[in-house]
């Protein structure tokens, strides 16, 4: 999310308990890559006392380094600022929603069964796989040990990604992704509907019953956990999602430009079409 997925930024609108934001110290951010070594060393020290063994954490960060790319992503995000027209062209456009009719079809029992349980529609599912990765076609290829470090590191938005670095850990941890699978979008989104970590953690579901969420391979836990997010944030069963309802407001939790809420409802309206 290009690929549809390097420019959603899903929303984490908690921290992950026990963790808490860094705290003022000599070196507690930075602009380059000049204090990143003795910063990451202090983040080892500060994730393993929050509960992550140090097994996961030397195999997580042994390799980190400050990501200059990633950096320059950061900085250059103009996707955003098109207008509604401009951005259904480039992401939405009816080769796309064609694509989308054909999923829906291919997935129609399995779209019901998430309705019934999670009461959210498979147009508005659909919609947002198409959006976020091209359904399960661009994913990113970044490590997450890559591009979190350096977020984390730097002064724009280090709490904010530092908490998504010990997510991240926290499903290595858990073992519920391998360290080395663990790529995605340069912000650390993950997965066919790209996830945060920390949303990962919170909402990502095992939903074909195999004994844990798959949000790269298993298109059920992929579109089950997407409805799981949107129904904890306070979706409403078998009501509209046009701009002024309750359903669009949850849509601004998923991603909080104005332009993606309303291509994700321009979509989902024309699927159903």
């Amino acid at each position: 999310m290009r690929c549809a997925c390097v420019f959603a930024v899903l929303v984490s609108l908690f921290f992950i308990p026990g963790f808490a934001p860094q705290p003022a110290h000599a070196q507690a951010c930075g602009n380059n890559a000049a204090g990143f070594k003795p910063w990451l060393a202090d983040f080892k020290k500060r994730a393993v006392r929050s509960g992550i063994s140090q097994r996961t954490v030397d195999a997580a960060l042994a390799n980190a380094s400050y990501n200059r790319k990633v950096i320059s992503r950061d900085r250059s995000q103009k996707s955003f600022r098109l207008s509604l027209e401009q951005f259904i062209q480039r992401r939405a456009p009816k080769s796309t929603i064609a694509l989308g009719r054909k999923q829906m079809r291919s997935n129609a029992q399995l779209l019901q069964q998430i309705e019934r349980r999670y009461g959210v529609q498979g147009e508005v599912l659909i919609a947002i796989w198409g959006l976020e990765s091209g359904f399960g076609r661009f994913m990113g290829n970044i490590s997450l040990f890559s591009s979190l470090p350096t977020l984390a590191y730097d002064c724009r938005r280090s709490d904010f990604f530092t908490n998504e670095l010990m997510a991240a850990l926290t499903i290595a941890e858990r073992r519920q992704m391998s360290i080395p699978e663990m790529k995605g979008a340069w912000a650390g989104e993950i997965g066919q509907t790209q996830f945060l970590a920390s949303s990962y953690v919170r909402y990502a579901v095992d939903f074909d019953g195999n004994g844990r969420p798959d949000l790269m391979r298993s298109r059920a836990d992929v579109l089950a956990s997407t409805a799981n997010f949107l129904r904890k944030h306070g979706w409403r069963p078998g009501k509209d999602w046009s701009q002024g309802t309750r359903n669009f407001q949850v849509l601004r939790d998923w991603n909080r430009a104005s332009v993606y809420q309303k291509t994700i409802a321009y979509m989902a309206t024309e699927l159903r079409r």
